[in-house]
C-alpha cells in the first residue's frame, strides 16, 4: 500500500492489520521510557489507536485535539469503557511535551522510535521517512479490529464522523454487557 506526503507517493511496510482480524499487540515506550503494551494494559475496554507522523506536525496535532475533544464529549461514565491510545515515532519527551502544551490529558501517548516495530507490525511504516502513517483503528473490548483508516495524504485528517460513530458503538455494546 502507499499514502502521498504533498501528493508524493510513499510507500508503506511491515504486515497490514485488517478489519476483522485480532490486533497485534506490539511493544512501544511510554512517556516514563518503560516498554508498554498497549492492548494488554487495556485489556477488556475498547481501543482507539490514532497514529501519527509526527505531533510536530500541525495536521496531527489538530486530529489528537478533535479525539481528545470528543472524549471530554462523552458521558462521564461511558469513558470507563475506552481507552485512546496515540502513537508516533516522536521521542517520548516531545510527546509529554507537547501532551503539557496543548493539555491533552486524556490520550495515553506512546512512542515507536526505538524499532518501529509497532510501525512494521501493523502495516504503518514509511519506507522513505521512517515514520509511521497517519491511521485510526477501533479494536473491541475481545482484540479485534473492527475499523480502520490509513489517511491517504499526509496532510489530510482522517474521517473522525466514521471513527466516531463506529466508536460510539463499540462502546454502547460494552456498556450494554456491562449493565
Amino acid at each position: 500500500m502507499q499514502v502521498t506526503f504533498h501528493g508524493q507517493p510513499m510507500r508503506l511496510i511491515g504486515l497490514p492489520m485488517k478489519v476483522g482480524t485480532r490486533a497485534r499487540d506490539v511493544r512501544v515506550i511510554g512517556n516514563d521510557l518503560l516498554p508498554v503494551l498497549p492492548l494488554a494494559r487495556s485489556r477488556g475496554k475498547v481501543r482507539l489507536f490514532v497514529t501519527v507522523p509526527s505531533l510536530d506536525m500541525p495536521v496531527c496535532s489538530a486530529a489528537i485535539h478533535k479525539f481528545s475533544q470528543f472524549l471530554n464529549s462523552m458521558n462521564q461514565d461511558l469513558t470507563e469503557f475506552v481507552e485512546v491510545f496515540l502513537i508516533s515515532a516522536d521521542l517520548p519527551f516531545a510527546q509529554s511535551r507537547w501532551q503539557a502544551i496543548e493539555k491533552v490529558t486524556n490520550i495515553t501517548m506512546l512512542s515507536d522510535h526505538r524499532d518501529l516495530d509497532f510501525a512494521r507490525s501493523w502495516g504503518l511504516l514509511i519506507q522513505d521517512l521512517g515514520l509511521l502513517a497517519s491511521a485510526v483503528y477501533v479494536v473491541d473490548s475481545t482484540g479485534i479490529v473492527t475499523y480502520q483508516e490509513i489517511v491517504a495524504e499526509l496532510m489530510a485528517e482522517p474521517d473522525y464522523d466514521v471513527a466516531f460513530a463506529v466508536l460510539s458503538a463499540e462502546i454502547a455494546t460494552l456498556k450494554g454487557i456491562h449493565e
